[in-house]
């Protein structure tokens, strides 16, 4: 069985220029199936029925579906239809079409057919495994290699191995699932425990580690450990949508559809907020303060230099709160001629355009790379997430005529293309467990004990943060 290769560049070198899923000079515009057909431009494929497209994504015994199809097919017909009734109509077309109910069949033409339906099944495996913890598609998965395989040894350890490489894939899945509520469990205790006894606050980042360079590495550990877990089908179906078409409810409503992209949101709120506590802690002095400043500015750096674009802008994020950006007197104690330099990278006018440009520099470094460490970009997520937002409401999922508007998911498919490059990346630093304990489970303030910390550290300047600062002590006094 060949290996299914990387998506890399597919969808954008190559153009989606494929034999196979474009008409050659003597074919008509329209390619049907029954009334329903595959619609081209310029000999692209625009648009097409929902039935016709599943009939393209099946091989044949003359027809195997180009990669660039089959991965933006399987990521964007989720929106029309689930996953285990895709599975199930595949399996049919599989079945029926192709005479493999047929004991009689042709051996030699089920031998030459095998092969190529069992590579759509690796590639729908590998690329989308988590549509596979539905025991509707594990059982149809298991039904259709099971006929594929009868008779040849060959095929039979090429199913096996594939069930196993799904299986394993989809326990690490549980086990990381496991070790996030065990990490959000114990911080929440930590700040149990603060909340009870302020005083007790005995370690900070400082003192777990004073160089920017090492918890910039540890950072990036974290960052591309939970872009690892998240599925692309993930960025589809946070946007999905009820289908204007189907009566029924959403496909996704039986299914957590986006756990662990929220739980990436999440480590980046967490990261942006750790980073004002540490800074608002009511134990530390002015220079203490403003050495805890200068400290993330320069981890800040450091994950920029990485390529680690998300932790830049958490880091900066949690600096440019108000609980922070308030310090006026902290801040005369700090040299922020490197986090001017920062925030302007991550400025958002223009659409981000400082850091866009900087991302395509550090892509263009990744493609070329001769390192691990060279390979790494890790993008600013809530912007990568808004430009899928944007791009899947500006335009239809449907045409007029109630075609699959094929355009539109090509281009959904590029970037998510990208994002499964980005997200292969190993981390070549050595992990220290200490460091990265501390910036999973240290306790972590919320937006009104932030406030209060940072009046406490420096008074209220005017009438307003004085009523501010009143109300938060007055809701404080009333929950204790």
């Amino acid at each position: 069985m060949p290996q299914t290769p990387l998506l890399t560049g597919m969808l954008v070198s190559r153009g989606y220029n494929n034999k196979n899923l474009y008409q050659s000079p003597n074919q008509t515009k329209e390619e049907g199936y029954g009334n329903a057909g595959l619609c081209y431009r310029d000999n692209a494929l625009v648009s097409g029925s929902l039935e016709a497209l599943i009939h393209h994504l099946v091989p044949s015994m003359d027809y195997y579906p180009d990669m660039t199809y089959s991965f933006t097919f399987l990521l964007s017909s989720r929106l029309f239809i689930h996953p285990y009734e895709l599975m199930s109509k595949v399996c049919h077309l599989c079945v029926e079409q192709q005479r493999l109910s047929d004991p009689q069949a042709d051996k030699i033409r089920i031998r030459k057919l095998a092969p190529r339906i069992l590579q759509l099944l690796q590639e729908w495996t590998e690329t989308f495994p988590y549509d596979f913890r539905d025991e509707r598609m594990m059982r149809s998965l298991k039904e259709l290699t099971q006929r594929m395989a009868s008779g040849d040894e060959l095929y039979r350890k090429v199913v096996h191995q594939m069930i196993q490489v799904l299986i394993r894939k989809l326990t690490t899945l549980s086990q990381y699932e496991e070790a996030l509520v065990k990490v959000n469990a114990t911080a929440t205790d930590r700040l149990t425990v603060l909340k009870a006894k302020p005083q007790a606050i005995q370690r900070d980042m400082l003192s777990v580690c004073n160089d920017p360079f090492t918890v910039a590495q540890q950072l990036t550990h974290i960052e591309l450990e939970r872009l690892s877990y998240i599925g692309p089908e993930e960025f589809i179906q946070a946007f999905e949508k009820k289908d204007p078409l189907d009566n029924d409810k959403s496909c996704f409503s039986d299914h957590k559809k986006t756990s662990n992209l929220e739980a990436y949101v999440e480590w980046f709120n967490r990261l942006s907020f750790m980073v004002a506590t540490e800074i608002c802690m009511p134990v530390k002095k002015k220079k203490q303060r403003a050495r805890v400043m200068e400290f993330f500015i320069d981890v800040a750096r450091e994950c920029f230099n990485i390529g680690n674009f998300n932790s830049l802008m958490a880091i900066i994020s949690g600096m440019n709160m108000s609980p922070v950006s308030r310090l006026k007197k902290t801040w005369s104690k700090v040299k922020t001629d490197k986090f001017d330099i920062l925030e302007l990278q991550m400025d958002p006018s223009g659409n981000f355009y400082n850091y866009r440009t900087a991302f395509r520099g550090a892509t263009q470094r990744s493609r070329t790379a001769n390192s691990t460490r060279e390979k790494i970009v890790i993008p600013f997520f809530s912007l990568l997430i808004k430009d899928i937002y944007f791009l899947n409401e500006g335009c239809s999922n449907r045409m007029q005529n109630g075609h699959v508007n094929f355009e539109k998911f090509w281009e959904m498919a590029k970037q998510v293309s990208e994002f499964m490059v980005w997200k292969k990346v190993e981390c070549p630093f050595e992990k220290d467990r200490k460091i990265l304990q501390y910036l999973l489970t240290a306790p972590v303030f919320s937006e009104d004990t932030l406030c209060l910390a940072s009046y406490d550290s420096e008074g209220p300047e005017n009438n307003m943060e004085k009523d501010r600062w009143k109300s938060l002590r007055s809701t404080l006094l009333s929950r204790v």
